[in-house]
């Protein structure tokens, strides 16, 4: 690897330093309180460290909501590239990864309802939401298509959007209750929950998607 490649290795680190810091001041402090000192405090650098990255506060804090949907996406992603047993193990732990830790988190969707209450209002959160929403459609169409294939079902571009439509309401519902942490169940429940309903809209067999989960 060359000097300049580890070069931006560490600016990366420290960018993303800077984001959880972001994000750790506004899950306490909210937006208002979220100043640029105090960001600076917590990631133990200089107010113009922060100046050297963002121009604003208000454009480290469009990071941090950039940050935080793309590592909610980047997660679930990973864990279905590594799953080795086929399409459908591949899909069940993208829809899985999603409603169990590390993406189920209060902390995450008190985030999540900081960014979004913003969405209508402000522009930049607009096109970030729009774009991370494309992402994980985009994500879920790839992983749809093969196991649709697979089961000889209809798997036209049209037919595996709108299952990803529907996936994606099913994963956002289950976990923003999941990690509201009211008690009411065991979260552990979630992915086999999760796994069983996709199964049905998807009208896959029985298992297809359970399988690898059931206890």
């Amino acid at each position: 690897m060359t000097q300049r490649s580890y070069q931006r290795l560490g600016e990366d680190a420290r960018r993303n330093a800077l984001l959880e810091a972001t994000l750790d001041c506004l899950a306490e402090d909210g937006m208002g309180g979220a100043s640029v000192r105090k960001i600076a405090e917590r990631a133990g650098v200089s107010a113009g460290l922060i100046r050297y990255y963002f121009l604003s506060k208000d454009e480290m804090v469009h990071a941090a909501y950039a940050y935080l949907m793309g590592n909610l996406t980047g997660a679930a992603a990973e864990s279905a590239r590594m799953a080795s047993e086929g399409p459908a193990q591949a899909l069940a732990h993208f829809i899985a990864a999603n409603v169990k830790h590390p993406n189920l988190s209060s902390r995450k969707v008190s985030l999540w309802a900081t960014f979004i209450g913003r969405v209508r209002s402000g522009q930049r959160y607009a096109q970030i939401h729009r774009e991370s929403y494309r992402e994980f459609l985009d994500l879920l169409e790839a992983l749809i298509h093969p196991v649709l294939t697979q089961h000889n079902l209809p798997a036209g571009p049209a037919t595996c959007h709108s299952h990803a439509i529907a996936l994606n309401g099913l994963i956002d519902g289950l976990w923003i209750e999941g990690s509201l942490g009211h008690g009411l169940y065991d979260p552990a429940r979630l992915p086999r929950i999760a796994l069983s309903a996709a199964e049905g809209i998807l009208r896959l067999p029985n298992d297809t998607l359970t399988h690898p989960f059931a206890h």
